[in-house]
């Protein structure tokens, strides 16, 4: 009975399979098997079709392998660009017995360095018991990139193998009059280019400043009246709302604007927030709220730094002992995201604690009543003995406070990438805040998916121009705010609960989207279908969202 793993250093390559399938007819099953997902020498059972890009440095993969009867193998290997990469070398023979000892194998995966390539790489190991009509046949199908190399050396007319000439030698080719005139003109562009971006970048300023000013007025505006939540209207929310999906065939025509955020290493990462790093000992841990694989989020006690006998509440997310360090960067680098920004519906860290052979913590302001996407499942949880237990007033009240959230977000160029329920909380006044997706993946995977590049994405929530072409921008935050939508609607169902998340590209495209919830007013759906435009330019913009929702809010307190 083999038993097969696929080892990398910190990562591992191999999928689990309950069982190899028999692919030739003979007598007998095929092999009772199974292949385990390894990372850091810990067997993974959830790594469900992982697919990963093998580094570039990568040049030898190691198998380890060992029968507990006598099983006949042979090996042999495909690779769909020879230019890029030579055929696979292996140290052991293209065919005969697998040991009865635990052994390792080597396959090295040698580029040819003639040309830059994604190249896939396919290794058939055949598996025989007895009969040579009963073959298991398996396939570890992997890509790696390969790149050109450049020659860094000429030939000299000297011996000496340290020194080097230049194609052009300038001692023997004189600048023409040509030359002269084209260098004389870059350096003209150039200071003319220089110039024009100081003064550019003088009008920005002046331009954010007076944005800030009327994000101020304008936020203050929309919100006045939904500080708290009203109790007039009488129609509320069904807990059964389908999850099936129509198409979407018009939106308006509207226009975006893109950027981007910078990722930062571990040390980057504590480099940015050492200014507001803090003791151990101020920090006080109490109930656990959220547990994931590897980390977790407590309800804690800060002590105040000037006066100790002053004590405030905070979140305190942190990790587990085995978590990874590139788990903990992974936390650092995420909670950074809306660092330094200030609004009322945001919910950026205020501390961090990166002392050497602690675990990192980091901290956020308590919100009582914690998540937004836990929260929306216990009323539909109450909702089953108490009709009342949200109105639908309430819950487009959160939606304006989430819009004008990202509403500010989009006006400082910042994209959130990961807007969802799961990344916001609530406190008993019904105040919402977004937050970072620090721990998300960990907390919520059932949200994430991997579609085979080894990162998990929260693909239910992604604009198709995110899912095809890696592309994000403030448009791709409406699509997420307009599934986002869906969620409060829905009191936290999961989107597109049905779809397999490698079809939902094609599904999109195909104009289908998630049905109207049960209950939910054909305007307000109108604002999500807006949302899930597939142009990004045809989607409207959060001030927009903003004042559509809240004269919908007020439509709805006109009414008992």
């Amino acid at each position: 009975l083999p038993e097969l793993c696929m080892l990398l250093p910190g990562q591992g390559l191999t999928p689990p399979l309950p069982q190899l399938p028999t692919l030739l007819p003979g007598a007998g099953a095929g092999l009772d098997a199974e292949l385990y997902y390894v990372r850091n020498d810990l067997i993974n059972h959830y790594a469900l079709s992982f697919n990963l890009l093998i580094p570039s440095e990568t040049n030898s993969l190691h198998f380890s392998w060992h029968a507990k009867s006598k099983v006949e193998y042979k090996l042999g290997f495909q690779v769909d660009n020879a230019m890029a990469i030579d055929m696979p070398q292996t140290n052991i023979s293209v065919q005969g017995e697998v040991p009865r000892a635990l052994s390792v194998f080597r396959v090295e995966l040698s580029c040819s360095g003639r040309l830059d390539s994604e190249v896939t790489i396919l290794m058939q190991l055949n598996l025989t018991i007895n009969s040579s009509k009963n073959i298991t046949v398996l396939n570890f199908k992997r890509r790696k990139m390969c790149y050109k190399k450049f020659e860094q050396e000429v030939k000299t007319p000297t011996s000496d193998r340290n020194s080097s000439k230049a194609i052009f030698d300038p001692v023997n080719a004189a600048p023409t009059t040509s030359t002269r005139v084209f260098y004389i003109s870059v350096g003209v562009c150039c200071a003319v280019i220089f110039l024009v971006a100081i003064i550019l970048a003088v009008l920005h300023l002046h331009s954010m400043k007076r944005i800030e000013l009327d994000d101020s007025i304008s936020d203050s505006s929309s919100s006045q009246g939904l500080s708290q939540p009203s109790t007039q209207t009488t129609q509320y929310l069904r807990a059964d709302t389908p999850n099936n999906a129509t198409p979407v065939t018009s939106y308006p025509t509207l226009r975006i604007e893109k950027n981007d955020l910078k990722s930062v290493t571990m040390m980057e990462a504590k480099a940015k927030v050492k200014d507001i790093a803090i003791s151990r000992e101020r920090i006080t841990l109490k109930d656990v709220l959220q547990e994931g694989t590897f980390g977790r989020i407590f309800h804690g006690i800060l002590i105040e730094e000037k006066d100790p006998s002053k004590e405030k509440q905070v979140f305190v997310k942190t990790v587990k002992d085995q978590a990874s360090e590139v788990q903990v960067t992974m936390m650092l680098t995420e909670s950074c995201k809306l660092r330094g920004l200030h609004h009322r519906n945001l919910l950026p860290i205020t501390h961090v604690s990166i002392e050497d052979g602690e675990k990192p913590m980091v901290l956020l302001p308590f919100m009582n009543w914690g998540n937004l996407k836990l929260f929306l499942r216990q009323c539909k949880l109450v909702e089953a003995n108490n009709p009342q237990a949200i109105s639908q007033q309430d819950l487009v009240h959160m939606a304006i406070q989430i819009a004008c959230g990202m509403s500010y977000l989009a006006r400082r160029e910042v994209i959130h990438k990961d807007l969802a329920a799961r990344n916001c909380v609530i406190d008993d006044t019904l105040q919402v805040k977004i937050t970072d997706n620090a721990l998300s993946r960990d907390l919520f995977p059932m949200d994430y998916h991997c579609l085979g590049d080894n990162e998990n994405r929260p693909v239910r929530w992604m604009a198709l121009e995110s899912l095809v072409n890696n592309e994000f921008s403030s448009a791709s935050d409406v699509w997420a705010f307009g599934v986002t939508l869906w969620e409060l609607m829905t009191l936290g169902q999961t989107p597109y609960v049905d779809i397999d998340p490698f079809e939902m590209a094609a599904y999109l495209k195909d104009g289908y989207r998630i049905a109207q919830p049960i209950n939910c007013p054909d305007e307000l759906f109108a604002v999500m279908a807006c949302c899930w435009a597939l142009d990004p330019e045809e989607r409207p913009k959060f001030q927009q969202l903003v004042q559509c929702l809240t004269e919908f809010h007020a439509a709805l307190g006109a009414y008992v």
